[in-house]
């Protein structure tokens, strides 16, 4: 079965779709299997997305993404440094 990727507004509403049926009473195990998700998503998702509103989960998504790009430019200049300091070394 292939892996479905969710975006961040269904995953807010079936967040959202949870807490209406958890606050009914319904257990957190028929909850998810009403959604199709699994708990371990459920707890995962509620965790990273809880109070957010969509804007928000967007910008952190943002956020991630460029927090990411930036530590891979570091690793790559932190690398370059190290290479030209052990050249430099060979030279004196």
């Amino acid at each position: 079965m292939p892996r479905l990727r969710h975006t961040i507004e269904q995953i807010l509403a079936k967040l959202r779709e949870a807490e209406v049926a958890l606050s009914k009473g319904e257990p957190v195990a028929q909850a998810c299997r009403s959604l199709a998700i699994t708990e371990q998503t459920y707890y995962r998702w509620r965790n990273e997305y809880g109070g957010l509103k969509v804007d928000q989960a967007k910008r952190l998504k943002e956020l991630e993404r460029e927090n990411s790009r930036l530590k891979r430019a570091v690793a790559e200049l932190t690398v370059d440094k190290l290479i030209f300091k052990e050249a430099a070394e060979g030279n004196f």
